[in-house]
């Protein structure tokens, strides 16, 4: 597998792990938000055995009552022979991994990580070198999907490192999945995929908030609109799932909190003015998104861009 290579896994069966394999690893969570707490259960009815650690006690309790072990510290989870981390930012990955007792001196030589964070590439190939120097593994696996489609196990990840950590995180992460895609060795190419795919819906539901406002305050029927959008030309998962949310004004529960996004869209600006790639719709979205977080909105989900183009027309809204 080289770094240009991008290929496929097909579809998963309904067969369980202990059909795939007969010895199933230990797994270790760190980082139980909403995408890890949604991880963890997926992993559980899958029948693995996981251990997790949270600072906040909060989301552990329903975890343990689905069969999680709860541990004390980072270093406990040294046991484990796969490490996913589910973590906000690069900051948080970092502390958590090469912080004193962190991932880097608790896994044992062989054992992988499997980052689902969306990050910087910088931070992965870094990371990468850094459990290489270790004897351990390192793969950046971000996932596409919200935290009701990886419960469900109808995720997408982006999967990318050292060819023989890739695979050894395939045979985890095929039973959770619905695909899993795969972008070569570069640990990087992974986490930049997953910033162009949120540069792409943080823009889509921009461009849907705005025609929404403007059929709303021409009278028109909203839901009548969304109907006409989702049925013929703009008939994708983006535009079905939050144009829904805009339409419905329904920006709670959120599946991707507004400054959460706009830290991504920020990431994919940065590498662009590393490589010299111009982005001037990225850079007025996440200044819409830096809008919507200066209202107040920072608990709203991304697609409440929605709400602010509606705000700004004049229209009422429900936030």
């Amino acid at each position: 597998m080289t770094s240009s290579t991008i290929s496929c896994t097909p579809a998963r069966s309904d067969t369980t792990n202990s059909e795939i394999s007969p010895v199933l690893p230990r797994i270790g969570v760190v980082g139980l938000g909403n995408m890890g707490r949604a991880l963890t259960s997926s992993l559980l009815t899958r029948g693995f055995a996981v251990s997790v650690f949270s600072r906040s006690q909060a989301p552990l309790g329903e975890l343990e009552k689905q069969g999680a072990q709860k541990v004390s510290s980072i270093s406990a989870l040294g046991a484990c022979n796969v490490l996913f981390s589910s973590l906000s930012d690069d900051d948080a990955l970092e502390s958590v991994t090469s912080q004193k007792g962190g991932l880097l001196d608790s896994l044992a030589p062989g054992a992988l990580h499997i980052s689902t964070s969306t990050v910087s590439p910088e931070i992965s190939r870094r990371l990468s070198q850094a459990h290489d120097s270790r004897q351990q593994q390192f793969v950046a696996a971000p996932i596409l999907g919200n935290p009701d489609l990886v419960q469900s196990q109808r995720m997408f990840v982006l999967l990318s490192g050292h060819a023989q950590a890739c695979e050894k995180a395939r045979v985890i992460l095929e039973p959770i999945a619905l695909r899993i895609i795969l972008l070569g060795q570069d640990p990087g190419a992974a986490n930049l995929m997953k910033l162009a795919c949120n540069v792409l819906t943080a823009s889509t539901l921009q461009s849907m908030g705005e025609v929404i406002a403007l059929l709303r305050k021409a009278g028109m029927d909203e839901q009548i609109a969304f109907d006409i959008f989702t049925s013929t030309m703009f008939d994708g998962r983006v535009h079905k799932s939050y144009g829904g949310k805009i339409v419905q004004q329904r920006y709670r529960p959120a599946g991707m909190v507004i400054p959460l996004a706009q830290k991504d869209l920020r990431l994919a600006l940065q590498e662009a003015r590393n490589l010299e790639v111009p982005m001037p719709t990225t850079s007025l979205v996440h200044d819409r998104l830096g809008a919507a977080v200066d209202k107040g909105w920072s608990a709203l989900d991304w697609s409440a861009l929605g709400a602010l183009a509606a705000v700004e027309a004049g229209l009422d809204t429900n936030v």
